[in-house]
């Protein structure tokens, strides 16, 4: 990996002072005392200077460079929503996809995809053991690198080859997902804000992010007595 301009600048000076101070002893008529000790802190400035640029890397690390995802982008709202609630998931979608590294957002209540916007795959998303591990914490699960973890495979119908995840509990049966463009790209400014907008959600909309009541069949007029409505005749 190449340095950056500063960090080579500074191996420069280092490796160029180091030199100088070595020249400049070797062709001294004699080696005197103040020579020889401003010679030993001209090496040592000058192998600080090597050290501090060698180690830039780590003081300024390099942005990982963005996943070539495929996919196209558009924007997916299911039927029936309120308008209020069409209206904040519209908001808080694109502040994600502009104020974030995200790639992808999806809003999903159990098998129904309230929401998906960014690069869109055409597979469903089906929540697995992740997305139910995060509503039995009701805390978010942040999957900084997908490539070794074990269960990348339940994020693959969200976007193919998508780097990184965090997964958002809405509840007990409602997720936020945000896919990232490259791995450890959400910082914790991100993290924080992805949350803060799940709870909001939650808190504000709650009736609507809940589980799916099941649909009960009316009892036929007439039907025998005893047997549960919806229930087939034998």
């Amino acid at each position: 990996m190449a340095l950056p301009p500063a960090a080579r600048a500074a191996v420069a000076l280092g490796v160029g002072g180091l030199v100088l101070s070595v020249l400049n002893q070797s062709l001294a008529p004699r080696l005197d005392p103040p020579l020889e000790r401003a010679s030993v802190l001209a090496g040592i400035l000058a192998v600080l200077l090597m050290l501090a640029g060698l180690l830039w890397q780590r003081v300024v690390p390099e942005a990982a460079a963005r996943a070539p995802l495929q996919g196209e982008q558009g924007l997916r709202l299911a039927d029936g929503l309120p308008p209020d609630l069409r209206e904040e998931l519209g908001w808080g979608s694109t502040m994600l996809l502009t104020a974030t590294p995200a790639a992808v957002v999806l809003i999903q209540r159990e098998e129904v995809c309230l929401l998906r916007r960014g690069l869109l795959a055409p597979t469903p998303f089906q929540p697995g053991p992740i997305c139910q591990q995060a509503s039995r914490r009701q805390k978010p699960i942040s999957l900084v690198d997908l490539a070794p973890y074990p269960g990348r495979d339940e994020f693959m119908p969200l976007l193919e080859g998508l780097p990184a995840v965090v997964v958002q509990p809405l509840g007990p049966a409602a997720w936020l997902l945000v896919g990232g463009w490259s791995p450890r790209c959400f910082s914790r400014a991100d993290l924080m804000w992805i949350e803060g907008w799940g709870r909001r959600l939650s808190e504000r909309w709650g009736s609507e992010l809940g589980p799916v009541e099941p649909i009960m069949a009316a009892a036929p007029e007439g039907g025998e007595s005893g047997s549960p409505p919806g229930s087939p005749e034998r």
